[in-house]
C-alpha cells in the first residue's frame, strides 16, 4: 500500500474561533506540509483544483512546482486537474515543465470537475462536460506521445504540425482518472488502460464500489494486461485516543461543512456525522477504529493507493493527524498490502 496526503486548500473559518488564516499564510502552510509528509515517509502529495472561495487551489501546477523545489523524493499528483476547462496544449506544456523541475516525480489526475462554479466561470456547458473531457484527453495523450501533431475536434481550434515544448522528462507521465459520480469516467480510464482514483467522498460506500467494479469490468473488456491500479481518497481524518473524543472534536467541522454551497451542490445523503462515519468513508475514531476501517475498504476496493485529507482542520491539528496516521496506521497498511506502485523495478 502507498499513502498520499491530499489537499483542496480550503480556507474557511475555524468553527471554534471564527478565525480565518490569511491567504498567504494558508498557502505557505500547504507548502510546509509538503515538507512534513515527505519527512514522515508518505509516498505522494496531491493538490487539487477548484475555482472560487473557500478554495485556494486554482493552479495545482504552480503549487506543486513550489513543493517540488522543497522536496526530493515524494511523488507529486494533482487531485484533480480539471481538464475540461483547460486547453490541452497549455496542460501539456505546463505539466511537462513541472515534470522536469520535479525530476520526473509528476503524475496527473484528471477529471471533468465537481464544483458548480467551474461551468459559469469558464463558459462550460454542463451538458457537454463528458464529451469535452474525452476529446481533450485524447489530444493531451497525443501531445505527450507524438511530435508534429495534426488534429481537429469540436471544442478547440485545429492544430497543424504542433510539437509542444518542453517534452516530458519521464518517458510517460502516468495519468489517473478522478472518479466520483459517473461510469463515463470509469469507462474512459478503462479504455485507455489508465489508473482510477476514486473520490470516495460524501456518499455511501456502495456507490463508489459500483464504479470501481465497473472500471475493473471494462478494463477486462478492453483486454489490458495486468491488474488495474486503483487509488482511493478519504476526505475526513481525525484520530483521537477514543472514538468519543474523535467524534466530538470533529463535529463542529462537520456541521460547518454541511452548510457550505459545495456540500449542497454535491447532495450528500449524510446529515449526521455518525451516519458519515458508519456508512461512508470518514476516518474518525481511535487508531484501532481507523485502521480497521481502512482495512475493510482495502478488502472491498482492492486499491493500491490510500489518500488522506485533513483540509478543514486547524494547521496544528493537520500536522498532528499526518504524524499519527504515519506512525499508527501506515506501517500496518504497508505490511499487509504490499504492492509495486512507484517501486524502482516497476
Amino acid at each position: 500500500m502507498k499513502i498520499s496526503a491530499f489537499s483542496l486548500i480550503i480556507n474557511a473559518p475555524d468553527p471554534g474561533t471564527g478565525v480565518v488564516m490569511s491567504q498567504h499564510e494558508k498557502l505557505e502552510s500547504v507548502l510546509s506540509l509538503g515538507n512534513l509528509v515527505e519527512e514522515l515517509g508518505y509516498d505522494a502529495y496531491q493538490i487539487g483544483e477548484r475555482h472560487g472561495a473557500p478554495f485556494l487551489c486554482s493552479s495545482p501546477a504552480v503549487l506543486l512546482t513550489a513543493v517540488a523545489a522543497r522536496t526530493s523524493r515524494i511523488r507529486l499528483l494533482t487531485g484533480v486537474t480539471v481538464l475540461t476547462i483547460h486547453d490541452p496544449v497549455r496542460v501539456a506544456e505546463e505539466y511537462a515543465l513541472l515534470d522536469h523541475i520535479s525530476g520526473g516525480r509528476l503524475e496527473l489526475v484528471i477529471a471533468k470537475g465537481n464544483h458548480a462554479p467551474h461551468y459559469a466561470t469558464f463558459g462550460l456547458d454542463p451538458a457537454e462536460q463528458w464529451d469535452v473531457l474525452a476529446e481533450k484527453y485524447e489530444l493531451l495523450r497525443r501531445l505527450w506521445s507524438e511530435e508534429g501533431v495534426t488534429w481537429s475536434g469540436q471544442y478547440r481550434l485545429p492544430l497543424v504540425d504542433v510539437t509542444t515544448q518542453p517534452r516530458t522528462y519521464q518517458d510517460t507521465i502516468r495519468v489517473w482518472h478522478g472518479s466520483s459520480t459517473s461510469e463515463q469516467t470509469t469507462e474512459l480510464a478503462a479504455k485507455h488502460g489508465d489508473p482510477l482514483f476514486s473520490a470516495n467522498g460524501f456518499f455511501p460506500t456502495a456507490r463508489y464500489q459500483a464504479l470501481i467494479e465497473h472500471y475493473r469490468e471494462r478494463w477486462e473488456h478492453y483486454g489490458h494486461a495486468g491488474e488495474p491500479i486503483v487509488g482511493v481518497g478519504f476526505p475526513a481524518l481525525l484520530i483521537r485516543d477514543t472514538s468519543q473524543e474523535a467524534i466530538e472534536a470533529y463535529r463542529p467541522f462537520w456541521n460547518a461543512q454541511r452548510a457550505t454551497p459545495a456540500a449542497k451542490h454535491n447532495g450528500s445523503p449524510f446529515w449526521e456525522l455518525e451516519e458519515f462515519i458508519d456508512q461512508g468513508s470518514a476516518l474518525i475514531g481511535s487508531p484501532e477504529q481507523v485502521l480497521d476501517k481502512v482495512n475493510r475498504f482495502t478488502e472491498l476496493y482492492q486499491h493500491q493507493l490510500t489518500g488522506v485529507s485533513v483540509d478543514s482542520l486547524p494547521l496544528t491539528w493537520q500536522r498532528e493527524q499526518f504524524e499519527r496516521f504515519a506512525a499508527e496506521i501506515a506501517p500496518d497498511l504497508r505490511k499487509h498490502y504490499p504492492d509495486s506502485l512507484w517501486e524502482p523495478s516497476a
